[in-house]
């Protein structure tokens, strides 16, 4: 649902005629729905209501300030992927502990800011990632707290071009590989091990793979990581599962509602047993 339509061939949004507005404010113009950015909002939020959770917008989709102030406003948080995203989210209101910094090439400017502003987390891609945070973090006297992202190695069923949760996707750590990633992390003295990330594809129309993305990383979870970090010192407590739900552009009422699909319940149960955060992650609809 959304509150753009069409009445005898005009376009209204929120009622109002969008020629009018394009009359008063001149073009090019972006139009915005408020009330439409609420409700998908709240969507997202009521339907993980059964445990901890934090939904985030995904800054790459969308770094208008004001539209980053109406989730803010929310009690949403924000993923950054630059320095430039996270000043845009906190002049936008956001709260630093809703903030979590994914994407690959962190800059040393860019991670000295984000632990400076007490983000919540830093989603690492790489072993040599982890390497270059400890020290940084080591240099300014902080620890920086972060979560690793695992390939589960599960078909998205999109395109392949943003298909990144497979085995030969080149982003994340290999799920069989990821333990001795996990303890290497918690043996640098500068670095906090509190979560799971994984994001296995973008423009997702289907919720089954977000399910068996999630089977797999819960079984790994239980089976491997958490007893042998819980051994190390290490406390997982957030687990990310990105987003990419995805926009039906053929099909009328396709677009993904997570109240609606049955294996909705599967999903959430699984979430909900290991009592960590679940931050919903980007998405460049519904968020």
């Amino acid at each position: 649902m959304n509150h753009f339509e069409y009445r005898n061939g005009e376009m209204f949004a929120e009622g109002v005629p969008v020629k009018r507005i394009a009359k008063e404010v001149g073009t090019p113009a972006y139009v915005y729905s408020l009330a439409t950015l609420k409700r998908h909002f709240q969507v997202f939020d009521r339907a993980f209501s059964a445990v901890p959770h934090i939904v985030c917008f995904s800054v790459k989709a969308n770094s208008n300030i004001a539209l980053l102030r109406v989730f803010a406003k929310e009690g949403g948080g924000v993923d950054i992927v630059s320095g430039g995203e996270l000043f845009r989210a906190l002049r936008a209101g956001a709260d630093p502990k809703k903030i979590v910094f994914s994407g690959v090439g962190k800059k040393k400017d860019e991670i000295e800011y984000a632990l400076k502003s007490g983000i919540l987390m830093f989603n690492v891609e790489s072993e040599d990632e982890m390497v270059t945070l400890n020290e940084i973090a080591g240099g300014i006297g902080k620890k920086a707290p972060i979560s690793l992202r695992i390939n589960p190695d599960v078909d998205p069923q999109t395109h392949p071009y943003i298909s990144t949760g497979m085995k030969k996707a080149k982003f994340g750590v290999d799920i069989k590989r990821s333990l001795e990633n996990y303890k290497r992390a918690v043996s640098m003295p500068n670095l906090e091990v509190v979560g799971v990330d994984c994001h296995i594809g973008s423009q997702l129309t289907s919720l089954s793979p977000f399910v068996d993305a999630l089977a797999r990383v819960r079984e790994y979870l239980d089976r491997v990581l958490v007893g042998s970090l819980k051994k190390a010192g290490a406390q997982i407590r957030y687990l990310d599962l990105g987003g990419g739900l995805g926009i039906s552009y053929k099909e009328l009422g396709l677009t993904i509602n997570p109240f609606q699909i049955p294996n909705y319940r599967f999903l959430k149960n699984h979430a909900s047993i290991r009592r960590t955060g679940n931050n919903t992650g980007h998405s460049n609809k519904n968020k």
